[in-house]
């Protein structure tokens, strides 16, 4: 069939078809990607949501033979670049960095939201930052256990910084108050470089950090670490108990990271994008970058992280609405 027959045959169809315009049919056999992809990341540059996007960045793109850019759109916890990305075409041409804020507390910490997390399709989980228990050097906590002893014995008398309302940081905590009982006080932070800087200076007396913020600050001696928030130690901090070991059973929280696009990407897309994904995180010179910043690397598919959503959303928004927390 020569060129000109077919362009007739595709102008035929598409005239016999109420709505179906001659560009629309050429469109939909366009193979994918054809041109660059916009990964969107709802957090300012240099953070460790940015961080990930720019390290599998690169790698995805040149296994998909396509650029893929990050487009930083910070602000409201994250919730305008989120609400820019949901409300984005479900072409394959726009990613999202989701996160715990994003995909599970907002919606029980916010009476109305401008996106929902249905909105986005499941690619798959990337990665988390294990979180750390953090004190200034200089407040008294010798240890986790006596730490917690401290807590449980002088209610509202201490008080604890966290990067803002609705973080992992700031859930982390109130899931420890309700677990051992005691009562700290909040002091929301607009971020983690002026939590961390109050706790530093003496003014807080400690704080949860993630593992890319806190680590560099420990090292240092700046702040001292008392327990991690996972259910193993962390190979950056060996000396450093988990939580569980301190004597508060079955505790884990972490902040954790995933990969989303618009809900209706085409199924075949979606696994591409997750096989690809997978692909590029566990790269030679990618996986090793990405631990040594402080990430767990754990790679899944959509299927997998679509059950992970349902366990988080059922068992934080249950915390959330029993410690009637907001951000309103």
């Amino acid at each position: 069939m020569t060129k000109l027959s077919r362009r007739r045959l595709l102008q035929a169809a598409s005239a016999s078809l109420p709505g179906l315009s001659l560009p629309f049919a050429a469109a939909a056999q366009e193979a994918w990607p054809s041109r660059p992809i916009r990964w969107v990341v709802a957090y300012p540059a240099g953070g460790g949501s940015d961080f990930l996007a720019r390290q599998l960045a690169p790698q995805m793109g040149r296994q998909l033979g396509q650029t893929i850019y990050i487009e930083n759109r910070p602000g409201a916890a994250g919730i305008i670049g989120t609400d820019n990305a949901a409300k984005s075409a479900p072409d394959g041409y726009t990613l999202l960095t989701g996160d715990n804020g994003a995909m599970v507390f907002h919606q029980a910490m916010y009476k109305r939201l401008p996106y929902d997390p249905k909105d986005f399709a499941p690619v798959g989980f990337m990665a988390r930052f294990p979180l750390i228990v953090v004190v200034n050097p200089q407040s008294g906590f010798s240890d986790a256990r006596q730490w917690l002893r401290e807590l449980k014995a002088n209610p509202g008398r201490f008080s604890y910084a966290s990067p803002g309302v609705g973080s992992p940081h700031h859930l982390a905590m109130e899931l420890l108050k309700e677990r051992t009982g005691s009562f700290v006080v909040h002091v929301p932070y607009r971020g983690t470089a002026f939590a961390s800087q109050d706790v530093i200076a003496g003014q807080v007396p400690m704080t949860v950090l993630d593992t890319a913020a806190g680590l560099p600050l420990i090292r240092s001696g700046k702040l001292k670490a008392l327990a991690v928030m996972s259910p193993q130690r962390i190979p950056a901090l060996l000396q450093v108990p988990t939580l569980q070991e301190a004597g508060v059973q079955g505790f884990e929280a972490t902040a954790w990271q995933a990969l989303f696009v618009p809900r209706g990407t085409p199924e075949p897309i979606v696994q591409r994008l997750s096989a690809e994904m997978r692909k590029a995180i566990l790269a030679p010179d990618v996986k090793p970058k990405l631990e040594e910043f402080g990430l767990e690397v754990l790679p899944g598919d959509p299927a997998a992280l679509t059950a992970f959503l349902q366990k988080e959303t059922a068992f934080w928004h249950e915390l959330i609405r029993s410690r009637r927390l907001s951000a309103e």
